[in-house]
């Protein structure tokens, strides 16, 4: 990237957020912090509003607007991409939003930036089949943002999981997060008085109160760094016929999965698991396309597996 163009960038930076690091600045673009002073006096001297306060960073004086944006055509591209993925993992009230704010962004392109975009509408495609959210509910991870952002409690009934009853919970919400193909919320939970992890659609109904936060909480980013790892873990390692992996793939992450490799014409996969038991059932599923190949108590579950469903069918 020339001199010219990262100024353009810093600039538009600025105005994207309310305080703009140096430090921030200079791991974006790769370049030295005294690069980022010498480019700051440059915007300064063009006649932009910059207030640089020691310690915290830059920001430009309120009032002060760009003229319209001009997008590239990799950036335009990443427009469409964005929207799909939007139409997919997220509810009907965002998906809502997301679409009004992308009709202003495309009202700034140009023309032929917009025929690239209608072209582009055509190639791109997001499949993907599981509810992130309660079907019934149109606008969870709205409620679930704005509960964060104004630091008021949510009222929701919640279904656990492997149960059937549905229970009332006031939570104060901290973040939330997208893990295989899954919405989590992170909040305190007034009902159990500690943190807990929520999934979206195993909520049945939700709204935001008027009551404001019982107490300071930490960002979810430090959150989810304080969880202490899980001991005891048994390492685990298979050997799986090809064949088989891609009716696996997605599942493997939910016991465990490390890595996998291959070797000859099988795939050799290793996993972490806290329950032997509970990966025994899994494996069951598989078993006549797979080789354990550690650890040998894994077979000990697997027999005692087996053994069971062999009785239980001897009784129909």
């Amino acid at each position: 990237m020339n001199r010219f163009d990262r100024i353009t960038a810093i600039l538009i930076q600025l105005q994207s957020r309310k305080i703009v690091k140096a430090q921030d600045l200079a791991e974006r673009f790769e370049i030295s912090l005294r690069t980022v002073y010498r480019d700051m006096n440059t915007l300064a001297e063009a006649g932009v509003p910059i207030i640089g306060e020691a310690g915290v960073g830059y920001s430009i004086m309120e009032g002060y607007r760009l003229p319209p944006v001009m997008f590239t055509k990799e950036e335009a591209r990443t427009f469409i991409t964005a929207e799909k993925l939007m139409e997919k993992f997220t509810d009907s009230s965002t998906r809502s939003h997301h679409q009004s704010a992308m009709f202003k962004i495309k009202s700034v392109l140009k023309s032929a930036e917009k025929n690239l975009l209608e072209d582009m509408e055509q190639h791109i495609e997001v499949r993907h089949q599981r509810e992130a959210f309660n079907p019934t509910l149109n606008n969870t991870l709205e409620i679930l943002l704005k509960g964060i952002s104004e630091k008021k409690v949510i009222r929701l009934q919640y279904s656990a999981f492997n149960t059937d009853d549905i229970t009332s919970r006031e939570i104060e919400p901290i973040g939330i997060y997208h893990e295989h193909n899954y919405w989590y919320v992170v909040a305190f939970c007034l009902l159990r008085d500690n943190y807990r992890n929520f999934r979206c659609d195993r909520m049945s109904k939700i709204e935001l109160t008027d009551s404001i936060f019982s107490r300071q909480h930490a960002s979810l980013k430090d959150h989810l760094a304080s969880i202490p790892k899980l001991e005891n873990l048994q390492l685990i390692i298979l050997r799986v016929k090809k064949q088989i992996l891609r009716y696996i793939q997605e599942q493997k992450h939910y016991y465990g999965f490390v890595s996998e490799k291959k070797v000859g014409d099988d795939y050799e996969i290793t996993f972490l698991s806290a329950s032997l038991d509970g990966f025994a059932r899994w494996f069951v599923m598989f078993a006549e396309f797979a080789v354990i190949v550690q650890p040998s108590g894994l077979s000990d579950h697997i027999k005692k597996r087996l053994t069971f469903l062999i009785n239980n069918l001897k009784d129909c």
